[in-house]
């Protein structure tokens, strides 16, 4: 069963690799909105074909952005429009239809965990949108905790949640107290979401540097750390350097690449 690793504050020892000293000898890559970036995705993010790419190269991670639509039904859907169709305004009867760059169609949420279930290894980095009111994202939780469910993939070892909202992460933190839960945003420091329950951080890698004490902040409440989306070997190097546990990526062969020469263990 994997398991989120979770490295203390007081970590012994620094070690050297080309150059650069690192706070850690492991990392796990998570594949941003899946392993798109290739042929064999067709380019297209958050299909099904980028989710089973990013397991077949064995990530330890693929993340996947989920909105709802007025009828309750969860795709898998970066912006909150589609073709100007609020998503959250209208029924999925007016997207079922409508197909992403590889000529999918938008995955509903059953679509996309019955390929995440096949792969077992891979966690799925689940990300909730924000949506209109508290009342809508409580529908939202409710039903993705039901869907989860439905698909045997309710275990922290399989699934672990991320959001933009600070009310989705704090209602997850209350139902969920087992799983991993990150806040994206750069409005609360580790400590006030630790003080609300929530047990993780993924801020924007630059966050990290105009922070600079968020990071202690972080490990001193024995939080979960994940970087996005760091996509320059020189961005992958800092946050590699500072320790992170998580790095989210859109180019996760490269991250592979740049760990391998850098005698980092990549989790998996």
């Amino acid at each position: 069963m994997k398991r989120i690793i979770l490295l203390s504050a007081m970590i012994a020892g620094l070690f050297l690799s080309q150059n650069i000293s690192y706070a850690q000898k492991q990392c796990g890559i998570v594949a941003h909105r899946g392993f798109w970036n290739c042929e064999e995705a067709g380019y297209a993010k958050n299909s099904i074909a980028a989710l089973r790419c990013a397991q077949e190269h064995g990530f330890w991670g693929s993340e996947f952005d989920v909105n709802m639509t007025e009828d309750g039904v969860l795709i898998v859907y970066h912006d909150s429009d589609v073709k100007g169709k609020k998503i959250e305004k209208h029924p999925y009867s007016e997207f079922k239809d409508f197909k992403i760059k590889n000529g999918e169609v938008i995955p509903t949420i059953d679509m996309f965990l019955e390929q995440g279930k096949k792969y077992p290894e891979t966690m799925l980095v689940y990300e909730l949108k924000p949506h209109s009111c508290d009342e809508v994202e409580d529908r939202f939780v409710e039903i993705t905790i039901e869907k989860l469910k439905e698909h045997g993939l309710l275990d922290p070892s399989r699934v672990m949640f991320i959001s933009f909202s600070i009310h989705i992460c704090e209602v997850l933190a209350q139902k969920l107290p087992e799983f991993t839960v990150q806040f994206l945003g750069s409005s609360k420091s580790p400590e006030q979401l630790a003080e609300k329950g929530i047990n993780g951080v993924d801020y924007n890698h630059g966050v990290y540097k105009t922070h600079k004490k968020w990071y202690k902040q972080a490990r001193k409440n024995g939080m979960s750390v994940n970087a996005w989306t760091v996509n320059d070997e020189k961005d992958m190097k800092k946050m590699l350097k500072m320790g992170v546990d998580m790095l989210t990526t859109d180019n996760p062969l490269g991250a592979r690449g740049l760990m391998e020469k850098s005698k980092i263990n990549e989790l998996k």
